[in-house]
């Protein structure tokens, strides 16, 4: 398998090296300065499956033209907001290209695949894997789940395709724990709840505070109490929209917990989640929350702000979710 992945941030440097450990051929297009370290030395892996620095079946480019041969399995891993960017640079790879998925927080990323390269070479992917670049060439691994990522076919089926079926084998293989589902478009709906939810209330709640991670924000009373008013809201546009909470990233994702709990017992189950959180190590901050810390562009407008746009159409009253917006964008995001 050639595995060719677009965009080698934080997300983008964990799957890569997941795959090439396991004997996948990972070409990875990153930045130049990313290249040139991966090139000289391996890329640079630490976290919470141990650090390590890989360096067989690995290729890194800066332009995807550079890449050779054919591409089994391409994953756009960029930030939703340099999507169309990123797949007008991939253009001499459209015809090469067996399939393509996106690990991108968004609701639209499919349909702009498609646009791309055809709507039958897409599939549709979902993941909770996360990882935070540390220096040229270095990522930290700081999130995953029993569960952590979803694939499956966006044309309406009762069973699996052969191909969605050989990507999860690769992805698990690789240390990724993936399962297929027919229910792929709902997946990517509740993902996005959570990152907005998680990122929204990380973001703005932690924001300036050096080394704080999300657990260290719900395992407290004050912040939980937060988390769970956010939570209401958001699953409140949720509903409106007509989806139902499936609690795919269990345990990480418990909204179903939230929805049926008062908000006493939700606050004191959110904690626990905190405090084991902590004890594990799972000790990360969404995308988000350290793009605002070093000043760069966030996503909180494809995050929160689709929920924010969703609540005015709907007439769904969310003041909390409102108030987060408003402090993570006064302070740059």
């Amino acid at each position: 398998m050639h595995v060719c992945i677009i965009g080698a941030g934080g997300l983008g440097l964990v799957v890569g090296a997941c795959l090439a450990e396991s004997g996948v051929d990972v070409s990875l297009v990153a930045r130049p300065r990313h290249v040139e370290a991966v090139r000289s030395r391996g890329l640079v892996v630490t976290g919470i499956r141990g650090d390590r620095t890989v360096r067989d079946r690995l290729v890194a480019v800066a332009d995807p033209s550079e890449i050779e041969g054919s591409v089994d399995v391409l994953v756009l891993a960029t930030k939703t907001r340099d999507t169309d960017a990123a797949l007008l640079a991939a253009h001499s790879l459209r015809h090469r290209t067996a399939n393509a998925l996106s690990l991108q927080n968004s609701v639209t990323k499919d349909e702009k695949l498609a646009a791309w390269i055809g709507d039958d070479r897409v599939v549709g992917a979902s993941t909770t894997e996360a990882g935070t670049v540390t220096g040229d060439g270095e990522v930290r691994h700081v999130a995953t789940a029993p569960t952590s990522t979803y694939v499956g076919d966006l044309s309406p089926s009762p069973t699996v395709s052969t191909r969605v079926q050989e990507i999860a084998a690769m992805l698990s293989a690789a240390g990724i724990a993936t399962r297929t589902t027919t229910q792929i478009t709902a997946v990517e709906w509740e993902k996005l709840l959570q990152i907005a939810l998680v990122a929204g209330f990380s973001a703005s709640t932690l924001g300036f505070r050096p080394g704080a991670a999300f657990a260290h924000g719900i395992a407290t009373r004050p912040g939980a109490e937060h988390y769970v008013t956010m939570a209401n809201e958001l699953l409140a546009v949720y509903r409106a929209l007509g989806h139902q909470v499936h609690d795919w990233f269990a345990p990480y994702s418990r909204f179903a917990e939230i929805e049926a709990a008062s908000f006493a017992d939700a606050v004191e189950a959110v904690m626990t989640q905190g405090a084991t959180m902590i004890a594990d190590g799972i000790l990360g901050r969404p995308s988000l929350h350290e793009d605002l810390v070093h000043g760069r562009p966030t996503e909180l407008d494809e995050s929160l702000g689709v929920f924010l746009e969703a609540a005015d159409r709907l007439c769904v009253p969310v003041p909390t979710v409102r108030g987060a917006w408003r402090v993570i964008r006064a302070n740059g995001g």
